[in-house]
């Protein structure tokens, strides 16, 4: 992908779907100089009012102080507002993001671990423990990341900018009344851009609502480097939007010849008898499990990648609305389980190449000293400008772009 920063590809937290809002996970590194405060007197101004609104809630002025000591205007966070990662991504490229066979390699000790947790919360709250791990992994790398970005900064800054302002000036509120009520310090309150929380990116209006204390410590800490009370939360936040105890989320099926990919789509439900006597089998096998209506997701046509979607499923993107995210969620969930990759490809994307392919040119191009990133075959701004770069210096229309054609040029030299 080339600097385009795997978790700019995640989405975080419940509710934040709410707004239209897909934050990204916690950050690879730390933040840059866009994600410090910088200078603002507009923002000032606009803090100075919040204030006088924020006491008028209950908010204290001594929390008010406590909470914005050392925080300020975040540019960062409004750029990254407008470039919602998601949404813009084939399957294919966020599947190569967020659940690639170095997430999973990663994840599976880190869920072991937290296994006996993991199974007490579904026993619990009846949600599959795969799919709460899934989660963890897709927000924040099974806590590896859980983002430096300060939250009172996040959504201060995001509330002045206005586009969303109503609804981050409730985050602001929200994360002020956790700092009064002492569930955390301004110094532990921080993660992505957007204001999300801990291991599963909780917005602080939905902690407030949804966060428990599963460990009876007397605190609700999403953010310690035990993730109990995070999964345990998100659990309850799933439960409470109906999570079907037993059922799954879906499973990757194998379309007919001649299938009527039209046909297709989360809001086209029928019966499972239906989608059978069309010809949808499992793709490992079987029969199709009857969990009542379903709709069938084929992203990359009748011959790619397709799956069963059921009405957990749609519980997923209550926590996020991306049908992409509900994909990796539920093909994390299934791998986490034991299961194995997709058992269909995809096919050449619009350059012409498969994602081995990607893979085989970025590869080249790091060989032949053009630094395109890390070889997943997601082709981001920092494999493009490897290509520039490799076709300045070898007297070749500069483009940026990757095709057959660069790609035979690169394998001879």
């Amino acid at each position: 992908m080339g600097h385009l920063t795997r978790r700019t590809a995640m989405a975080t937290g419940a509710a934040a779907m709410l707004a239209g809002c897909m934050p990204s996970g916690g950050s690879r590194g730390a933040p840059g100089d866009g994600f410090r405060p910088q200078p603002n007197p507009a923002y000032d101004a606009w803090v100075a009012a919040f204030r006088e609104r924020a006491v008028a809630q209950g908010i204290t002025r001594a929390t008010l102080d406590r909470g914005f000591r050392g925080q300020g205007f975040l540019p960062g966070v409004v750029e990254r507002d407008r470039n919602q990662t998601e949404f813009r991504r084939t399957t294919e490229d966020y599947l190569a993001l967020v659940a690639s066979e170095d997430d999973i390699a990663t994840g599976r000790p880190r869920v072991a671990a937290a296994r006996a947790s993991l199974a007490a919360i579904e026993a619990k709250s009846g949600v599959d423990a795969d799919v709460l791990a899934a989660i963890w992994g897709l927000e924040t790398r099974f806590g590896t990341r859980l983002g430096e970005i300060p939250v009172i900064s996040a959504t201060s800054t995001l509330a002045w900018e206005g586009r969303r302002g109503r609804f981050f000036e409730a985050q602001l509120v929200a994360a002020l009344r956790i700092i009064q009520a002492g569930d955390t310090t301004t110094g532990r309150m921080v993660g992505s851009w957007a204001g999300a929380m801990g291991h599963t990116q909780l917005m602080p209006t939905v902690y407030e609502e949804y966060a428990v204390d599963f460990q009876g410590d007397g605190r609700r800490d999403i953010w310690g480097g035990d993730p109990t009370d995070a999964l345990a939360s998100t659990a309850e936040y799933l439960r409470r939007h109906r999570w079907e105890r037993g059922a799954p989320w879906g499973m990757e099926v194998h379309l007919p010849e001649g299938f009527d990919i039209g046909a297709t789509g989360r809001d086209s439900r029928r019966p499972v008898s239906a989608w059978a006597a069309a010809g949808v089998q499992p793709a490992r096998g079987g029969e199709l499990p009857d969990h009542g209506e379903a709709a069938i997701h084929a992203p990359g046509g009748a011959d790619g990648p397709a799956w069963i979607l059921y009405r957990n499923f749609n519980v997923i993107l209550r926590y996020n609305p991306s049908v992409n995210y509900g994909i990796g969620v539920g093909y994390m969930a299934d791998r986490l389980a034991g299961g194995g990759p997709l058992t269909r490809a995809f096919g050449p994307d619009e350059t012409g190449l498969t994602q081995e392919e990607r893979v085989e040119l970025q590869e080249l191009l790091n060989r032949r000293g053009f630094d395109a990133g890390t070889p997943d075959g997601v082709i981001g701004r920092g494999t493009e400008a490897a290509i520039r770069a490799y076709q300045q210096a070898r007297g070749l229309v500069v483009d940026g772009r990757a095709s057959q054609a660069l790609l035979r040029a690169l394998r001879q030299g």
